[in-house]
């Protein structure tokens, strides 16, 4: 299924790679609904990726056509990765990415999580004119 903006689910992502075992990673966590493992090229201390298992493009994607049970199992699991981390008392961004103009590098949803140092503005503000 494709969502406006964002093509079809490719099983050929690594991520989907991933999930079927066919890719090593540093797995963090794990349970029936989702994997957390570390970003290989991270963008801060704490950088990790938390991915359904399931076969959605984006945020979008994933809340229309996933089960509730499965939507709260995720967005469970990304706020026990970041306790697990320990981020909680410091602070911590959770970033979906969806699409090419945000720079959406792999078509399977994923929420990273990014922590350990103060990470600044939310985007940084370009110039108008």
């Amino acid at each position: 299924m494709a969502v406006s903006g964002i093509g079809p689910y490719d099983d050929g992502n690594i991520f989907a790679r991933i999930l079927r075992g066919e890719i090593p990673c540093r797995k963090l966590f794990e349970d029936e609904h989702a994997l957390a493992f570390h970003d290989i090229n991270p963008q801060a201390p704490v950088h990790v990726l938390v991915i359904p298992k399931g076969r959605y493009v984006s945020l979008a994607d994933f809340t229309a056509r996933a089960p509730a049970g499965e939507i709260a199992g995720f967005f469970r699991a990304v706020g026990a990765v970041a306790r697990e981390l320990g981020l909680e008392e410091s602070g911590y961004r959770a970033l979906a990415n969806a699409g090419p103009d945000s720079h959406q590098e792999v078509p399977h949803l994923h929420v990273h999580i990014f922590g350990g140092r103060p990470l600044g503005p939310m985007l940084v503000r370009r110039a108008e004119g």
